[in-house]
Order: C-alpha cells, then sequence, then structure tokens
C-alpha cells in the first residue's frame, strides 16, 4: 500500500509556492537517494515576430483582443511561410501556440477570399472538438461569415449536409477523411474546388500503421485534389522527433520547410529520473513503477496540486486510479476528484473528465497517452510518468503537460523494471541530448496499399500510367481484377464489386471490429471498446476488466459477435494474460554474411514470416503487493499475421563452442532476445508492443540458433526494415544495459528473470554480444 503522505495543512489547501515543494520532494530524506537525475531547464522570455503587413484588420483586432498583440518568432515565419504557399513543419514544445501557426494563414485567406476553404486533421475527436472551440471562437471575433464546422461520426445528418455546401474549415480526423469525404467526393465539390490549406496536427502520431495508412489516404486526396484542379498547401505541426521532413514527405510527398526554433515563453520546468527502489538485490526487482508513481503522486495531490500520471495501457490506468481513490478515501477526501482517462471510456465521460481537469474540480487524473496530445485542459502542476511511455517524443509530450507560460512545473520519469527504463535511468544523457527517434511508415506495405487502391478505384477510375503516391499500382490493380474487384477498360480500371471498400478498412488497426463490452448487472449498459488484438488480453472470460477504477468480471466472451459481458465484482486482484508465439519463414528477401573468419553468425537475413499468437493462460495479481495469487486457462482464436522480420542466424556449432566455454547458448539466446525486445524501441520510434522478439535454439526454417524481430502487423510497417544494418548500435545498447545492471545473474531490468531466460542468462548474454561485436 502506498504511503500516506505528510498530512496537508488544516485549510486543505498549501499555501507555499510550488518551488518549495519541488525542493522539499529533491531533499526528501528517504525519496533523495531515488533520484538518479535532475534536469533544470530554465524559464525562457519569449522572442516576438511581427505579423504579415497584408493581415486583415478584423484578425488582427480580433486576436488583439485575446492579448495577441504580436506573435512569438516561431508563428511569425511559420505563418509567412504558410501564406507564400510553401508546405510548412512547425516542431516546437508543448503549449508554445503551435494552433496559431496554422489558424491565422487559414483565417486570413478565407477574410481575402470568401470562397477559400480549409481541411483541418487531428488524430483523435476529442482534439477536433477541442480545436473547433478555440476557431470558432477567433472566427466569431473576427465579425465575418466564417462557417467553421466539425464533421465526426457524431455529426447529425442534417449538419453534414449543410457543411459540404456553407464550410468554410472543416475540422476532422483521418478516419472520417477516409469514409466519409473522399468516397463521396462530389458532395464535397465546393472544398475540392476551393481548398486553400490543409492542417495535420501532431504529425509525429502518424507512424507505423496508422501513419502508413494516412499516407495512402493522402495519396487518394491528392489525386481527387488535382482532378479539381487545386493544389492545397500543408501546415504540419509535431512534437520533437528526429526527421519531421522526411515523416512529412512520406505521408503528403511533398518537400517541407522547416519551423523549430520556439520563440514561446516558458516557466521553469524541473525534470527528474526517478529510480525506484530495489527490493529483492539477488535478483535487482525494484519496488512497483505504479506504487511509486501513486505514492510520488499523492504526495502533490495532497497538497492541493493538480498532478497528472502516464501510465502505459488501460490495466496500469485503473489500478493507479483505483490507488488514488482509496488514497482520498483515507484522507477523509473526496475519492471523486480523481478520474481515470482512457479510450474506451464513452465520448461524454471524457468531456466530463476534460472539463474536470481545466475547471480545477480534478486534483489527479491518471491517463493513458490519449491526454498526450493537444487537448487543452489547462497547465497543471506536477506530471509523472510511469514508466516510458514508448518513445522520447512522447515523453517530452506527457511532461509538457504541466506548467504554464509563467509558472514553474515537475515532471518526474518513473523508471520500471524493464531494460529500456533502466537503460534510460542509466543514461539520462541520451533522453535530453535530443531526439534520436524517426517516425517511420510503409505506405507501400501490400496490405496496405491494396485496400486504399480499392477505395481510390472507387472514388476515381485509375488511368494506365497514372503514378499512386510514386508507386505504379498496376500489378495491386491486376491482382484486384482478379478478385473482380476491378476492371480494366479503355485504357482505365474501373471499381467493379457491389461493396463499399472504405468502410472495410480500419486506418488504426488491422482489423476493423473492435469487440463491445456490456454491462449485464445494469441492463447490458455499454462500458467501452476494445479493439481486436487486445480482447484475447483483457476480456477473454474470468479476466477482470476495470472500468473507472472499478473492477468487473468477464462472464463470457462471444467471439463471433464481438462482445464480452461482464459484471461489477469486488474483487482485490487484476489479471495479465500471457502469450506465446510460433515464426515460419515464408522468404528470405536480404541476407548478409559475415566477412571476417571467426564470426558467431551465419547470417542477418530480412524476410516475410508467418507469425501464431496464442494467448492461452491468465495470472491473477493482487492489488498493491502485485504478488500472483492464481492462475487460469483462456480459450480464444488463435491470431495469426504475415509480417516482415529480421534475424540473427548463429553458426550450427555455435552450441558445442560455447558449452567448451562454460556457456549455455540457449540462456544466451534468451538473454539477447529479452534485451533486444526493450532496447530496439529507443532507436526505432515505436512501442515495445509494435514488435516482437524471439530466441530458438533450432530454427523450424535452418535448424539453426536464431533470435528474430518481427513487426506486429500484416504485411510490416517497416520496423524490421529499419532495423536491419542498425544491429550493431542496438547491440552495443543491450550490452551496455546488461553490464551496467546491478542483479547477480538476471533479472527484468537486463535479460529478464532467471526462470524465464535460464541459469546464466545474464552472462552468457553478454558473452554473445561481445562476440557479436567483436567479431
Amino acid at each position: 500500500m502506498p504511503p500516506s503522505p505528510a498530512p496537508p495543512p488544516e485549510s486543505g489547501r498549501e499555501t507555499r509556492p510550488l518551488e518549495a515543494l519541488i525542493e522539499e520532494f529533491l531533499h526528501h530524506p528517504s525519496l533523495a537517494a531515488r533520484i538518479v537525475h535532475v534536469e533544470r531547464q530554465p524559464a525562457q522570455a519569449a522572442r516576438f515576430g511581427e505579423w504579415p503587413a497584408t493581415m486583415a484588420p478584423e484578425l488582427r483586432a480580433a486576436l488583439a483582443a485575446r492579448g495577441l498583440e504580436r506573435p512569438y518568432s516561431h508563428q511569425a515565419e511559420a505563418i509567412d511561410a504558410a501564406l507564400a504557399g510553401r508546405d510548412v513543419v512547425v516542431v516546437t514544445p508543448t503549449a508554445s501556440g503551435k494552433t496559431l501557426c496554422y489558424n491565422v494563414p487559414v483565417v486570413q485567406q478565407i477574410l481575402q477570399d470568401q470562397n477559400a476553404r480549409a481541411l483541418y486533421l487531428f488524430p483523435t475527436k476529442a482534439l477536433s472538438h477541442d480545436q473547433y472551440r478555440e476557431l470558432h471562437g477567433l472566427t466569431s471575433d473576427c465579425g465575418r461569415d466564417i462557417r467553421v464546422y466539425t464533421y465526426d461520426g457524431d455529426t447529425p445528418p442534417a449538419t453534414r449536409r449543410a457543411l459540404r455546401d456553407a464550410g468554410h474549415i472543416i475540422v476532422t480526423n483521418p478516419d472520417m477523411l477516409h469514409c466519409g469525404i473522399l468516397p463521396h467526393h462530389t458532395g464535397w465539390i465546393k472544398l475540392f474546388e476551393n481548398l486553400r490549406l490543409v492542417v495535420i496536427d501532431e504529425l509525429h502520431q502518424y507512424r507505423g500503421v496508422f501513419g502508413s495508412h494516412l499516407a495512402n489516404v493522402l495519396r487518394r486526396f491528392d489525386r481527387l485534389c488535382r482532378f479539381y484542379g487545386t493544389r492545397p498547401t500543408f501546415v504540419c505541426c509535431s512534437a520533437t522527433i528526429a526527421n519531421p521532413c522526411e515523416l512529412a514527405r512520406d505521408l503528403t510527398g511533398r518537400d517541407f520547410a522547416l519551423v523549430d526554433q520556439s520563440g514561446a515563453p516558458r516557466g521553469e520546468r524541473t525534470f527528474v529520473f526517478y529510480n525506484p527502489p530495489v527490493i529483492n538485490k539477488e535478483l535487482n526487482v525494484r519496488k512497483s513503477v505504479r506504487l511509486e508513481a501513486t505514492r510520488l503522486a499523492s504526495r502533490f495531490i495532497a497538497r492541493g496540486r493538480q498532478t497528472i500520471i502516464f501510465g502505459s495501457s488501460r490495466v496500469q490506468v485503473e489500478v493507479m486510479t483505483t490507488y488514488l481513490k482509496r488514497f482520498m478515501a483515507r484522507l477523509h477526501r473526496d475519492p471523486d476528484r480523481i478520474a481515470g482517462y482512457r479510450s474506451g471510456y464513452l465520448p461524454t465521460e471524457r468531456r466530463r473528465i476534460e472539463q474536470g481537469i481545466k475547471s480545477g474540480h480534478l486534483l489527479g487524473v491518471v491517463s493513458t497517452n490519449a491526454l498526450e496530445l493537444g487537448v487543452d485542459i489547462g497547465g497543471l502542476d506536477v506530471s509523472i510518468l510511469a514508466g516510458y511511455p514508448g518513445t522520447i517524443a512522447s515523453a517530452w509530450q506527457q511532461a509538457g503537460r504541466a506548467g504554464r507560460k509563467a509558472t514553474p512545473s515537475l515532471a518526474v520519469y518513473v523508471g520500471s523494471n524493464s531494460p529500456i527504463d533502466q537503460f534510460l535511468m542509466a543514461h539520462p544523457e541520451y533522453f535530453f541530448a535530443g531526439s534520436p527517434e524517426q517516425g517511420i511508415v510503409n505506405p507501400d506495405n501490400l496490405a496496405i496499399l491494396a485496400s486504399h487502391l480499392k477505395c481510390g478505384t472507387f472514388e476515381l477510375p485509375f488511368t494506365d500510367g497514372e503514378s499512386f503516391g510514386g508507386t505504379d499500382p498496376r500489378p495491386v490493380l491486376q491482382m484486384l481484377e482478379d478478385e473482380r474487384i476491378a476492371r480494366h477498360s479503355g485504357g482505365r480500371w474501373h471499381y467493379a464489386s457491389d461493396a463499399y471498400p472504405a468502410e472495410n478498412v480500419s486506418l488504426r488497426t488491422g482489423v476493423n471490429q473492435n469487440f463491445v463490452v456490456l454491462d449485464t448487472g445494469n441492463a447490458n449498459r455499454v462500458l467501452g471498446e476494445v479493439d481486436y488484438n487486445a480482447a484475447p488480453f483483457l476480456i477473454h472470460t474470468h479476466a477482470i476488466y476495470i472500468h473507472n477504477a472499478v473492477p468487473y468480471y468477464v462472464e463470457r466472451l462471444e467471439w463471433d459477435r464481438r462482445t464480452a459481458y461482464v459484471r461489477q465484482k469486488d474483487v482485490d486482484y487484476y489479471t495479465d494474460a500471457e502469450a506465446s508465439s510460433n515464426i515460419q519463414v515464408l522468404s528470405v528477401d536480404q541476407e548478409i554474411q559475415p566477412t571476417r573468419a571467426g564470426s558467431v553468425l551465419e547470417a542477418r537475413r530480412f524476410g516475410d514470416v508467418s507469425v501464431a499468437t496464442v494467448v492461452a493462460k491468465f495470472k491473477k495479481v493482487k492489488f498493491e503487493t502485485h504478488e500472483s495469487v492464481g492462475y487460469g486457462d483462456v480459450s480464444v482464436p488463435q491470431l495469426e499475421i504475415q509480417t516482415e522480420a529480421m534475424w540473427l542466424t548463429f553458426r550450427e556449432d555455435l552450441a558445442a563452442d560455447y558449452k567448451a566455454r562454460g556457456i549455455e547458448l540457449s540462456a544466451a539466446l534468451q538473454g539477447l532476445a529479452h534485451l533486444l525486445r526493450n532496447t530496439v524501441p529507443i532507436h526505432v520510434m515505436c512501442d515495445p508492443r509494435d514488435i516482437g522478439v524471439s530466441a530458438m535454439l533450432r530454427s523450424p526454417h535452418d535448424q539453426r540458433p536464431t533470435v528474430i524481430v518481427w513487426d506486429r502487423f500484416p504485411g510490416g510497417i517497416g520496423l524490421a526494415r529499419r532495423l536491419f544494418g542498425m544491429e550493431a548500435r542496438i547491440h552495443r545498447a543491450s550490452l551496455d544495459a546488461a553490464s551496467r545492471c546491478g542483479c547477480t545473474s538476471g533479472c527484468p531490468a537486463c535479460v529478464g528473470p532467471e526462470l524465464a531466460s535460464g541459469p546464466g542468462a545474464k552472462s552468457a548474454a553478454a558473452a554473445l554480444l561481445r562476440d557479436l561485436l567483436e567479431k
């Protein structure tokens, strides 16, 4: 149970400034030893530019009424570029005013020409609604008839008809562009014929599967723009990543100007790396990140400071929300001043929580990365990251949720036992030196490309010789003709099926159907949704599904109907499902053999594989102590995909050589796989759950010792492809993680627990890595 913090003042409100509370935290006797790094980011004064000389008087007056007499320097630079017709990507910190970089040129062009149109793309509906309110306020203050509409799944049919003709600015998301606008472009003629600017916010979110889909959606969008005779300017905004211009180009096919020097003011930020105490020295097992994150948050919540905790999963969010609500009850305060926030909550519930944060009613919120994006919830005092959020860019976005323009803030990154967390705890300079991460997309993934060529053919026939985003579509179109989906006639490819293709293509996952969770104890009320790939882990029969800190027992899961039936149950545990994968090599597309004698490797290879994943067991984990209190069986269908992989094939006689040296090769391979699983995401901008890693003493493909890394999406999204050739850098990071770890023979922070990886896995994996690097 998280220890109670020092009691707050009797008034219930902290009177000391936040700076004093931060210093108390940094020098607290029981906490200071756990703080491994403190980064002070000094306050920054504003740097200003000038509004365009041609700015409409109405717009200048509306901005002045909001206290915006002059733009920050980066805003002025971006506005000038957009008005000059240059595609621009803006990369500045959270809360630096990126919204103005596109709102000003959009409104300015519409004030100059009432026929001008603009399209805004945001990755989530919540962000769309939030930005709509800001934009609507600005256009209203201009005193001119500028009509702003949100177009999403909640938009009534009558409004949809009106906004097609009358809307000057359409605020939507990629999903609605994909299935609501492009297939019905003949109803959006005024938009396409007069389109001047396209805004893509949160650019860094469009990577992997989602980004690969969006790149194809924008290829279809570009075809229709050319058909209607327009070429709109793109304004993109992003968090800090290594390749913003490259990512923007891969998504849109355009070359971009970069604006990355922020002129916005900033209060002082203290960024703390906190490593929980070791509770088992031999195994180097640290105290639970969930317990430590809630313990730290409780210190500030008790003193009236608004605090947000970011968790890495739905389960983690619900568990920590439960802990904080119990903490508030022990203080005899209102537990409803704590809330969880994640996908799966209904839209009305999410908006109520957002308003509660902004108004100050909620003192604490525990969220997945759903609140990482730019939804306006004001500036909180403290942001706590419960483990690595998947990318350094995400970590900065989450830390940026705390702080206002002129006030100090605190961000605390709490390390978990995972190798990636412990690597960053040992190398904070890697985090603060600048993001090495690259946004990766693979628009030519065959499954994704074929899906969007179906949609594109439905929207507008393809002409012989026509390119699709630089890709020759003919081979796929011929495949679609064989399937009687397309028909070639008169030098053009026409859509030939009765099916409406867009509705069967999900941009977020490989499978379109989500699972619905129904509360049987409350007239089958819909509690939320779970995506297809997560369903076997979260809502299998006998699972504990946690919603807003309330545990529900899954009575049954009807797979074919995509429905889970649950009832509220008072339990002191949650469930955690476990999976195993079987892999078969389908083809070897690239192979590099070592050039030096004595190498432990036979070859490095890249190609296509088939992966079958089985979720067969789950364990019951007790709240707060996190001890296992039972196990159970899971009965769900096997999940099968074909994807891309890279793998290391070792010499057939390596086991005998290592045995002579007293090294167990099986333990070395398992330890290496565990290290790769957690160090690869540092170098490739992905969540650890986006890749799979397995070790095999005898691979079914060639009977050789093998370690394989694959993309967890059908057809691959470019992660394994990018890794091929980066192995030396990854191996150095993995060896460093194993060498620095303080455990005796293996732990979750390096090669995994000894029971999982085998005896001697730590030293064996280190020996194997040294051999890989030396030879």
